[in-house]
This record gives structure tokens, sequence and C-alpha cells, in this order.
């Protein structure tokens, strides 16, 4: 039967400690503790009150210093672990979690997701060859030694290194070992963390090397556990749902993340905001429910990843080095259409192909499989086509012998319509203002991959304000550019209104801007 230790490293918040222990311990499992010697002497004594009559907690015998990047994060869990392995002799796994981790399925549902496979869940990428480290120094961290915190001590800490390498002092790995990277957040089998600290026991020179690199909470127990572990036993990835902002910090999660956190394919969260009381009082209560089924969705990095970069999108106005010569021609017309809904911008221009004989091609800059003529190769990827997108519309001109042609765009294009913008040619855009009820929302989420069949009803309800904000922010985006030949085509504006503007978008007669108004399939969904 499989049966947790959780090896619980904290340094504030001694109520949520309590509070985080007794739940764990509640539904049946055990809690090593060890609590930062940094912090609050009168904090910890109310822990130990509080949890000392509880058979299933331990305490770390030696209280560690710790201090962000050091080692010291390395030797407190070093501490948690031996307590763990002494006091809890029947724990069959041993998981690392932090005071501001929660869970977010069953304890019935996590052991039974244990006892699944017997391998350890620890992410293990290969420290040189991997991408795994995105910003910041990579091979410094292992070949020179660090003394100083980066964070506390920055001068001293780029000083020392630049001292070290000035004299040649850089240090080989431990040859034996292959270094390995990932996240710190784990869960291990008894036996892998028997082996770990009788390895740490005979390897002092391992240690020793492990003590003064820069975060060896990320390479440590990586490496460690790669060493003494077949391949196949072990899966390299954390159990543990986490996201990072782009300034590399840890994303918090407040109390309307419930729904969204359940729906991970994770075990624990981190980090729950202090302040989300509503948050972990359900996410307490969740842990002890049995006969709980969860559906996966597992969609909150890319939807976060969406939310989080509304708005920090930059215009491009000057033109590329290899597009300085290129002109469409100055005699020539393009007539761009903009539309979301891209099957109502492809009725539209394929009713202007038929009735007024005018050239159109679809969205061949964001659809690969666009119909267009054999240029070449030029037409052969998106990629190539946007690298080489003044060039790929001029062969469309001479192609078809026109001087003027229909293009059709998605609204988010916008740097692109600039870049046509600042061509010789003249260019005329076409807003295609359509209604957006939340059904297709959704279906665009889907879509474009923002969430699934299985996702929530109340994050779906979270995320649609925001998409349906998006779609208002593109057209505002368009108005922006003040285009002399900006015109309009409003769904729910009569034939008569959008046929006025078709007229003079095509330059053609009336009459048959009024035709191409007047179809009836137009806006349908």
């Amino acid at each position: 039967m499989t049966q947790i230790a959780f090896i619980l490293l904290c340094h504030k918040d001694p109520d949520g400690v309590i509070a985080q222990t007794l739940r764990l311990t509640a539904a049946g499992d055990c809690v090593a503790i060890h609590f930062d010697a940094r912090s609050n002497r009168d904090d910890f004594a109310r822990i130990r009150a509080a949890l000392a009559a509880n058979p299933q907690v331990s305490f770390a015998r030696r209280r560690v210093r710790c201090g962000w990047g050091e080692w010291s994060l390395v030797a407190a869990t070093l501490e948690g672990l031996k307590a763990a392995v002494a006091a809890f002799p029947g724990a069959t796994h041993f998981y690392m979690l932090s005071g501001d981790c929660m869970p977010i399925k069953t304890a019935e549902y996590i052991r039974d997701r244990l006892e699944r496979e017997d391998v350890d869940y620890i992410e293990s990428f290969d420290f040189f060859g991997s991408d795994w480290i995105k910003t910041g120094i990579k091979e410094e961290r292992l070949i020179y030694r660090h003394w100083f915190n980066e964070r506390k001590r920055k001068g001293l800490f780029y000083r020392s290194m630049e001292l070290q390498k000035r004299l040649g002092l850089a240090r080989k790995v431990p040859e034996d070992m292959a270094i390995r990277i990932g996240s710190q957040w784990w869960c291990l089998r008894r036996r892998t963390v028997e082996a770990v600290l009788d390895f740490v026991s005979r390897r002092r020179d391992v240690v020793r090397f492990f003590s003064t690199t820069w975060i060896p909470d990320e390479t440590f127990f990586q490496t460690l556990v790669g060493h003494l572990v077949p391949e196949r036993e072990i899966r390299s990835r954390t159990l543990t749902f986490l996201m990072f902002t782009d300034y590399g910090m840890p994303a918090t999660f407040y109390d309307d993340h419930y729904d969204l956190l359940l729906s991970q394919g994770f075990l624990f969260a981190r980090k729950i905001s202090p302040d989300a009381s509503q948050l972990k009082e359900r996410l307490g209560a969740l842990y002890s429910e049995t006969g709980r089924e969860f559906v996966i969705a597992d969609e909150g990095r890319r939807q976060f990843a969406y939310l989080a970069a509304r708005g920090r999108e930059g215009r491009r106005f000057a033109q590329r080095f290899w597009e300085a010569e290129t002109s469409l021609g100055r005699d020539r017309t393009l007539m761009v259409v903009a539309c979301k809904k891209w099957h109502v911008a492809k009725r539209l221009v394929d009713r202007v192909r038929n009735l007024a004989q005018i050239p159109a091609v679809d969205y061949l800059f964001n659809e690969e499989a666009t119909a267009l003529p054999d240029l070449g190769g030029i037409q052969g990827s998106i990629a190539k086509r946007m690298r080489h997108r003044r060039a790929l519309v001029r062969m469309l001109f001479e192609h078809w012998g026109t001087d003027r042609l229909v293009l059709c765009v998605d609204p988010g294009s916008v740097e692109l319509i600039q870049d046509f913008r600042q061509d010789r040619a003249r260019m005329r855009l076409l807003e295609i203002d359509c209604a957006f009820s939340d059904d297709y929302l959704v279906g665009h989420a889907r879509r474009v991959g923002l969430a699934g069949a299985e996702t929530p009803v109340a994050a779906m309800e979270k995320l649609l304000p925001t998409i349906r904000y998006d779609v208002k922010f593109e057209s505002d985006r368009l108005r922006d550019l003040n285009l002399a030949g900006h015109f309009c085509l409003r769904e729910g504006a009569s034939p008569e209104e959008n046929a006025l503007a078709l007229a003079e978008f095509l330059e053609i007669p009336l009459a048959t801007a009024r035709e191409i108004a007047a179809t009836d399939y137009l806006f349908v969904d």
C-alpha cells in the first residue's frame, strides 16, 4: 500500500504550515518538516507545539539557514529526507513540497497514480545538451566555485567568477557522473531515497563539488537519481504544477483558479497565494474526498501564455533588410480583407472572383493549405511566404496579369498590413465586423489550442472575456493605422449599406456590389 512522506520545506506562515500538515496527515500520509533556521524562532516553536502529539509528523534534526540558489536548500532537503526515512518506515514515496504547495487531486487519486508505475518522478534533462536553462549563466554554474549569493551580493558573485576565469581555475565535473538538471519538485521511491542517502555518505567528493555550484537544487538530486536509477524507471517530469512569468518568477494562484487547477494533469500545485483562503479551504477539503473523478484538460500553461502575452506585442514599422528593394509595383492596388471569421472572408472573396472578376487569394499568410499557383517554391510554407511576402504578392500580380488583387488576412496580422502599407503600391483595407457568440469563441479557443473538449465550464467562462476583448483589441489596432482607404462591412448593417462600402473598396459598379452584399449565407456560422 502506498504511503507518502512529504518533505515540507518552509520558512513562514506557521498557521498555514500547521493547517497543511494536519490536512496531509489526516488522509494517512506523513510529513517531515524543515523550517528555515533564518526564520522566526517563535514561529517554529508554535509549529512544534501544535504538531508535537501527531505521530505522523517528524522534524529535521538540524535546521539549516537557507538562501535561494545556495547549497543550503539541498542540505535542508537532505535533513528532511533523513528525518522522514528514520521516522516513517512504512513510507513508500517521498514527495518534495513547499509551504506554498497544495494538493489539486484527492489522496485516493494520488496514491492510485503512484501505484500504477514503479518509477521515480523527477525532471532529468542533460545539463549541457538541453535548453532547460533559458537565461543567465549555464556552464559557469558548475565549473566555477560559488561562495556568494548572486541575489544578495551580486558584485562579489560576479567578481569572484571573473577572477577564477582569469586565473584559469575552472574545474571538471565528477568524471563518472552525467550532470542532469530539472525542477526541484520531485517524488521518489523509498529505495531511491535510501540509495541517494547512502551515496551522499560515501561520495563526499560529489557533495563537495555540488556544495559550491550555483542553484544546486536543480542539479544535485537530478544528477544522483540519474546516476543511481535505470533510465527506464525515471519519468522526467514533475508532478507539481507550476508556471513561470516572463520575468522568471513563479506564477501565483488565487481563489478563482480552482477549476483550472483541478483540470491539470498534476497532483499538487505551487504557488498558492497566502491570501487565497477560499482556494486553500476548497483544496484542503478536496484532498480527503473519495470517489472523485477528474477530467484532465491540461491547457493551463497555454492559457497562461496567451493571457500573459496580451498587450505585449510590439509593432514593426521599418522594412526588413531583404525587402528594402522589393515593391509590389507603383501602379498596382492591393485590396486587403481583414476578418476574424475566416469562412466569412472566404465566402466574400469567392463572390468577388465570380461577380467582379478580380483575382483574390484566401489567407495565404495564415493558412498553409491556401490554394496558390506554382511560383517556384516561394509559396511552399507560411514561413517562406512571410519571409518573402512582397516578392510573393508581386509574383501573384504578375501570374494573373492584373493590377488589382484581393488578399485575405487575419486582423491580428497588423504588422503584415503595416508592411504592405509602406509599399509604393496603393493599399485599401476592408474590415469585416462580425458578431461573436460565446459558442463561436469557445470553438475558436479549441481550434487555437487554448482549450480542449474537457475544459471545465467555469474555466472557459473566465477565458471568454479575454478572448472577446482580444478580438476588439485587434480591430482597434487596425483603426489606429489611420488608413485613408479603410472601409467596413458589418454583419448588422443592411445589404445596401454594405454595398456602398464594397463598391468603393473594390471600385466596382454599385449593382455588382449589391449582389455580393446580398449573399444570404455570407455571415452564417
